[in-house]
């Protein structure tokens, strides 16, 4: 079965570019495209996608708050959506990240990566530029106010942590699998009991965890 995207991007070339890479998988369908982010929105919401991919800079309303408006804290039936843009900034990867995204990417990130990050978000993980992943930790823990991480609700077992610090290097459920010699089900257990165990709403929050009680160090976090 294919994983339908809604892609939205004010720049024609762009949009049609990004349509036909996706279009050209297999395994993946553009079923609508948007020039801003309202028109985006409503899309979304109509076709309810697999998968939103949006542009972070859009007319009438940016991406950020599309993502928002359908996944962010409170959307009661919240949609995937992974944010591109040409702007390696951290400002963008935080906003996008605390809006509700499920990846972040550039877009010289090429085909493979794009559709990896797809497939990523329709199968509730989350992935990150490389090159920004690292950074992105920081990012988090420096917007955090000052005061002990909070403590799980229910101590970790040794295979939690492992798979807690493979999240955290920003590893996907198949190559923590691959890591740890465990099933893939067996990994998706353990990334669902870690979200519970530490009130996370996504894999990135586990990450973000991970660095603030120490358990992943600088330079550390990579893909």
């Amino acid at each position: 079965m294919s994983v339908s995207v809604v892609v939205a991007d004010d720049q024609e070339i762009i949009r049609t570019g990004l349509t036909m890479i996706l279009d050209a998988q297999p395994d993946i369908e553009v079923v609508g495209a948007a020039a801003d982010g309202r028109r985006a929105v409503e899309l979304a919401r109509e076709l309810r996608p697999d998968v939103c991919l949006f542009d972070i800079r859009m007319p009438v309303v940016d991406g950020i708050e599309a993502t928002r408006a359908l996944a962010g804290p409170g959307v009661a039936d919240p949609l995937a959506v992974v944010v591109i843009t040409t702007f390696d900034l951290d400002e963008y990867v935080y906003a996008a990240l605390r809006a509700g995204a499920r990846g972040f990417l550039l877009k010289d990130a090429g085909p493979a990566l794009l559709a990896q990050a797809v497939h990523a978000a329709a199968n509730g993980e989350a992935l990150i530029a490389p090159s920004v992943t690292a950074r992105l930790l920081d990012a988090f823990a420096g917007s955090r106010p000052p005061g002990p991480p909070a403590q799980p609700v229910e101590a970790l077992t040794d295979r939690e942590e492992q798979v807690v610090a493979a999240v955290a290097a920003g590893l996907t459920n198949l190559e923590v699998a691959h890591r740890l010699h465990i099933t893939l089900s067996t990994v998706k257990t353990h990334v669902t009991s870690l979200m519970n165990k530490l009130g996370a709403r996504n894999r990135v929050e586990i990450a973000i965890w991970a660095h603030d009680t120490g358990r992943v160090r600088r330079g550390e976090a990579h893909r």
